[in-house]
Formats: structure tokens, sequence, C-alpha cells
């Protein structure tokens, strides 16, 4: 019995911190860019743009026209795959596509037990996109990941969490 009671506390011990992370009221924690944030941002863009400057001759325009170019990096393997900060710096440019066809995105802090993030993030709530990781995760394991799908697809996810527009509008994402 002794033994049988031992084990019950332990497996209780084991799953409580589990279960108090998933309803800790304090997070995720969403918050406005910091200055330090906002530069950081500035200087992927730019990163990108010379990229893609040099390299294609095409400079990034804050438009659907960045998915075209985006996907001229990828193809032609312009970044190293163990190229972190560049990978990443192509998200920012993504990230910027979708908030430009989207007013109700902006950039935001959000942090969590895992830590903190750069996210597009629906305003006024907590729902989020991480695009700054969207096309590096995939590049990293060797994948030319299909720019226009992933925009598309990830544009309609957080479609789906914002309120209907008049007149019962659909909401198109077309990357084009």
């Amino acid at each position: 019995m002794n033994k049988l009671l031992s084990s019950a506390v332990l497996l209780l011990v084991m799953i409580s911190p589990c279960s108090h992370a998933q309803i800790d009221p304090q997070f995720p924690i969403v918050e406005a860019l910091s200055w330090t944030d906002s530069s950081y941002l500035a200087k992927q863009r730019a990163r990108v743009d010379r990229l893609t400057r040099e390299n294609t001759g095409t400079p990034i325009r804050g438009d659907k026209s960045d998915l075209n170019t985006l996907q001229r990096v990828i193809d032609r393997e312009l970044v190293a795959n163990d190229d972190k900060l560049t990978l990443q710096a192509l998200g920012v440019v993504l990230a910027d596509v979708m908030l430009s066809d989207e007013p109700a995105l902006a950039w935001k802090i959000y942090e969590d037990r895992r830590g903190r993030s750069r996210a597009l993030c629906i305003n006024d709530t907590k729902d989020c996109l991480f695009p700054v990781t969207m096309l590096s995760r995939r590049m990293k394991v060797g994948l030319k990941p299909d720019v226009k799908k992933v925009y598309v697809e990830a544009m309609e996810l957080v479609g789906a969490q914002l309120p209907e527009l008049p007149y019962g509008e659909k909401r198109e994402y077309l990357p084009y």
C-alpha cells in the first residue's frame, strides 16, 4: 500500500507542472515591438534587399511582387541552409507582404514559456502567425518551399480568425 501511495504521489508531481503550464493565465503575452525589435526587423529587410539587388537585380518592394523575388532566392539557392539569420530575414519579408495584405495584422512580440518571438498578430488578440520561421525551417532541412503556397495557407489560416466582412464578402489572398 505504501509503495502504491508513493507511486501515486510521484505521478502527481510529474503531471502537475505540465498541467500548470497549460492553464497558466500569464502566458502567452502579446505586446508591442520595442525600438530594438523594430530596428532588428529593418536590418533584416535591408539584408534581403541587398541580397536580391545584388543577385537578381530586384529590390524588395513590400508588396506581393516580393513573393516572386523570394522564390527566385530560394530556387537559385542564394542562402546557405545553415545561414539562420538570412533565412529568417526572408521570413521577415514574407511577413511584410502578409501585413500589407491584411490590415488586421500587426508586428508584435509573442512570449510564452518557450521564449520570445516576433510575430504577426491579429489586432487586440493573442492569435498570431510566426512567418519569420515559415521559410527558414523548411530550407534548413534542404527543402525548397513554394513561397506563394506558404503565403496563401498562412493568410487563409489567419483569415479564418477574423470577423466576417460586411455584405458576406469573402477574403481572398491571391499570391499575385
